[in-house]
């Protein structure tokens, strides 16, 4: 039991556990929305787009998370405008915001001569992280995740079927701009820990692993927020064993899991769906 407590003895090492299963449960809960509506990108394009309400932010003195908050949100509406305004598609419109936003913030990062560090914005630092990190962390992910249990039966139905939504009357453009806000509380919530590449593994790949295993969509949300603890933890393991970053560490762990899923799900495993066929073509 030593290798399991020993590194529970460094206070450092216990707030990034809590933050990883903290992060862990959440991502995957909003991935899921992103997953069966085919807009996975959207994740990287908020991931990506919250740079420069940071750098603004930062250079400012304005607290982070108003600024992170602003610009990844006003990022999702640039998407909508474009698509709107033209005939471009979803994913093109996406493409184009996210390597705009993307830019502009590192430019910003550079020409304002921000405190926040580039390499810990892109890969995180989860074990520089202090109990104020972990209690907000704590409070989106409180906030984000009662907010999908009061309004689930409409997130449901607006993932689904937005038409008949909005012929029912509900007010679909208000639940996606609330959806919208999740995806941005949760990505920023995921930054410092495995940082603004990383974090959209962390919200799609466990989300991705439950769809192999599951079929309904709360299944999805439970196995999903699972996996995403149980990803985090072990990552925050290997990383301090075998010396290696956090965030890599647990962006490795993660895909770990989806393909062990994509191999051997006993619906949908590739290893699997041979196997089934195999007495019957040796016939």
């Amino acid at each position: 039991m030593d290798w399991l407590l020993d590194p529970l003895s460094y206070d450092f090492m216990r707030q990034a556990l809590v933050a990883s299963l903290l992060v862990g449960m959440l991502c995957p809960v909003i991935g899921t929305y992103l997953i069966v509506q085919r807009m996975a990108m959207l994740g990287d394009v908020v991931a990506h787009g919250v740079l420069p309400g940071l750098a603004i932010a930062s250079f400012f003195n304005l607290p982070i998370l108003i600024g992170a908050f602003t610009c990844g949100l006003f990022s999702t509406f640039v998407i909508t405008w474009i698509r709107t305004q033209s005939r471009i598609k979803a994913d093109t419109a996406m493409a184009i915001t996210f390597s705009t936003f993307f830019s502009l913030g590192i430019t910003l990062l550079t020409l304002l001569g921000s405190r926040v560090s580039l390499e810990q914005l892109l890969f995180g630092d989860i074990l520089s992280i202090n109990a104020a990190d972990v209690w907000q962390i704590a409070a989106i992910a409180a906030l984000v995740l009662i907010g999908v249990g009061l309004f689930y039966k409409e997130l449901l139905f607006v993932t689904f079927d937005p038409l008949g939504a909005e012929a029912l009357g509900l007010p679909v453009h208000r639940i996606n701009i609330g959806l919208m806000a999740a995806i941005t509380l949760a990505i920023i919530a995921g930054i410092k820990t495995v940082g603004v590449i990383l974090v959209v593994a962390l919200m799609i790949g466990p989300a991705a692993t439950a769809y192999l295993l599951v079929t309904e969509l709360h299944w999805m949300m439970l196995l999903g927020a699972a996996l995403g603890v149980l990803f985090g933890v072990v990552g925050m393991y290997g990383s301090y064993y075998l010396d290696i970053p956090s965030g890599p560490a647990i962006g490795l762990t993660v895909f770990a899991g989806f393909l062990l899923a994509l191999l051997f799900s006993p619906r949908q495993g590739i290893v699997t769906r041979r196997l089934q066929r195999w007495p019957m073509g040796s016939r």
